[in-house]
């Protein structure tokens, strides 16, 4: 295999080789897809439980999910989703954008359990105010391992942005007939549509007329089919 060769097919047309394990944009996506999907799912169930006594009960179980404990975590597992879905369909300046976004999107989540986890009684004593109307809680407040996971879900959203920028450049573009109008026009192509005749001398070719010389024609009095 010469040279010209082994640069086509290790670049992949000559675009530069990606590098890791996502160099395939649709792993990337299904990969970034699946973090902010997994971590919308972490928010869900109860992060902080404790409990509450009032004047009709003297126990009321307080439980508080991700979405209100931390509720940037579900609002950033969206924006990974979203940036995944856009991922796909992304331009090379576009693919940057959307992988950024991903990254500080994962941050965001992660260090949004990360403050729950830190300090959980502001989260306890809103859920306690929200179920009972009271503040004073009974019972020490429990942490479910939700939020850890979270965590490690908001560092995967870093990581697989990581990845995916180092593997990008071998990704393709969203649709060949624009590469290869791209193509024509870095070669100096004048990008006219197909069928235009490419220099003056086309338009005299036997066989094609001029319309401002029919319209010439026809206004001596001339018919300009006669001639073909």
């Amino acid at each position: 295999m010469d040279e010209a060769a082994r640069t086509t097919h290790d670049g992949d047309g000559g675009r530069p080789p990606g590098r890791g394990p996502l160099r395939a944009r649709s792993r990337a996506v299904w990969s970034v897809v699946a973090v902010g999907g997994l971590t919308l799912a972490t928010a869900s169930p109860t992060w902080v439980s404790t409990t509450v006594s009032t004047a009709l009960q003297p126990t009321v179980d307080v439980a508080v999910t991700g979405t209100t404990a931390a509720p940037a975590v579900g609002a950033a597992a969206l924006v990974v989703v979203a940036a995944g879905a856009a991922l796909a369909i992304a331009g090379r300046v576009a693919r940057w954008v959307a992988l950024v976004v991903v990254a500080l999107a994962g941050a965001l989540a992660a260090a949004s359990a990360v403050a729950v986890l830190l300090d959980p009684l502001p989260a306890a004593t809103s859920g306690a105010s929200a179920t009972a109307g009271v503040t004073d809680l009974t019972s020490p407040v429990t942490v479910a391992v939700w939020p850890w996971l979270t965590v490690v879900l908001g560092a995967a959203a870093v990581l697989v942005a990581a990845l995916a920028a180092a593997g990008a450049p071998a990704w393709g573009a969203t649709s060949g007939r624009h590469e290869r109008a791209d193509a024509a026009t870095d070669d100096g192509a004048t990008g006219a549509p197909a069928g235009a005749p490419s220099s003056p001398e086309a338009s005299d070719a036997p066989g094609q007329h001029d319309p401002h010389d029919a319209w010439d024609a026809l206004s001596r009095g001339t018919d300009p089919s006669a001639d073909r």
